[in-house]
């Protein structure tokens, strides 16, 4: 429903606000730039799918020999201490840790289409164990806030959409959108936690704090003992590094679990085409509408007023183009997705504000969508503080974003 009014807001309020542009400012041009932008648009969305086609098709087949080999399986056992002491109400050897494992592992691999039915399986487990069926367990709000917080080790499709948009190099802000949904993810755990007294000061958290802390602390030397172009280059081959060693031990997995990789690859490449064909209407529609809106000139009007009150206040204001975009992430993925590709298109995909879209959009997933969908699907009516932890972990997300961005980008 929030994509239906978002819709209608941006085409309807564009053209009312180009018949004021028009009667105000005397350009009556302002509606032929609409209607180009309409065409404009509607074209752009094709060419944009054609192109995400082939970058999704090859890692949603390396995604799918990662399922077919049992990393994944190897994954959740590996984080299985640190989800048991965030979810200390589910007894023991219970079945729903399995289904929670492995949604999260889906997750975290990107593995989208796979990540919804086991986030809706293991939401069916916890409402099992639910004493009271209307009301959200303790053990649905921190299963909801780590959903909706959006960790994820490799954003496909963020790195498609800036191959599209002519990124230089389009995994550049891999290493930023990893340390922003971590901020995140590491928010709504310490929220969530805090609120039910789980203490997090025990082995598997504290050494995922270190690791976390060993990371920054050697991203922050290197920021400060190298040039700004030297520091971009660095981690932008460390990024490729990382992204190259994690595929090549995915597949090394696939040939030590005997399976048929290249079956399992094309498979895999399959369900990429699929998905890249679900998305064209729901991109076309966001374009189509943005692209409305921005040749209206409601947008830039409404970006001014915004620069104009952080530079009251002293704040620096080159970021807030992305706005838009921080905005419209907890409302809608499909709307945030639009918003990011046009501000690449509209600002350049290598200029401050299309690196900040991208990082932004990976930082966090889509909240009230996953609220909406994981909490309907078992009839949960009362879903407790589970909204407000989750924004505020999007709130941080987005504040990283901005920090994390300047501090890789800008010299």
């Amino acid at each position: 429903m929030a994509l239906n009014y978002l819709f209608l807001l941006f085409i309807l309020g564009g053209v009312l606000f180009s018949v004021i542009t028009a009667l105000l400012s005397d350009r009556p041009e302002v509606f032929q730039q609409i209607v180009s932008a309409i065409f404009d648009q509607s074209t752009n969305a094709i060419q944009i799918v054609i192109t995400l086609t082939g970058v999704l098709c090859f890692f949603m087949g390396v995604m799918k020999v990662a399922e077919r080999s049992g990393a994944m399986e190897r994954l959740a056992l590996k984080i299985s201490p640190l989800l048991g002491m965030l979810f200390p109400s589910i007894p023991k050897g219970h079945p729903v840790l399995s289904s929670i494992f492995m949604n999260l592992s889906a997750n975290l691999l990107g593995l989208d289409n796979a990540a919804t039915p086991l986030g809706l399986q293991s939401m069916q487990h916890l409402q099992d164990i639910n004493l009271d069926k209307n009301k959200a367990s303790d053990a649905m709000i921190m299963f909801i806030a780590l959903n909706a917080s959006g960790l994820t080790l490799i954003p496909i499709s963020v790195i498609a959409f800036r191959l599209e948009a002519g990124a230089a190099n389009p995994t550049d802000v891999f290493l930023p959108i990893l340390l922003a949904t971590l901020a995140s993810t590491m928010t709504a755990v310490t929220l969530v936690a805090l609120k039910q007294k789980i203490n997090l000061l025990q082995k598997p958290f504290l050494l995922l704090l270190f690791s976390l802390a060993l990371l920054i602390t050697g991203i922050a030397i290197l920021r400060n003992s190298l040039s700004p172009e030297a520091f971009s280059l660095y981690t932008t081959m460390c990024a490729s590094l990382l992204l190259l060693g994690i595929i090549s031990l995915i597949l090394i997995r696939g040939i030590v679990a005997k399976i048929n990789v290249y079956d399992a690859f094309v498979e895999g490449a399959k369900e990429g085409i699929s998905t890249a064909v679900k998305i064209v209407p729901y991109l076309l529609a966001m374009l189509v509408a943005i692209g409305v809106f921005r040749a209206s000139g409601g947008m830039d009007v409404i970006i001014e007023a915004v620069k104009w009150f952080f530079s009251f206040i002293g704040v620096k204001t080159d970021w807030v183009e992305a706005l838009p975009t921080i905005l419209m992430k907890p409302l809608s993925g499909n709307g945030a997705r639009a918003l990011m590709v046009d501000t690449m298109h509209t600002f350049g995909a290598d200029s401050l504000v299309g690196r900040l879209a991208s990082v932004v959009q990976g930082s966090t997933d889509t909240t009230f969508y996953i609220i909406a969908l994981y909490f309907g699907s078992v009839g949960i009516k009362k879903i407790r503080y589970t909204a407000g932890f989750s924004l505020l972990a999007d709130l941080a997300g987005a504040i990283a974003a901005i920090i994390i961005t300047y501090l890789f980008f800008v010299g």
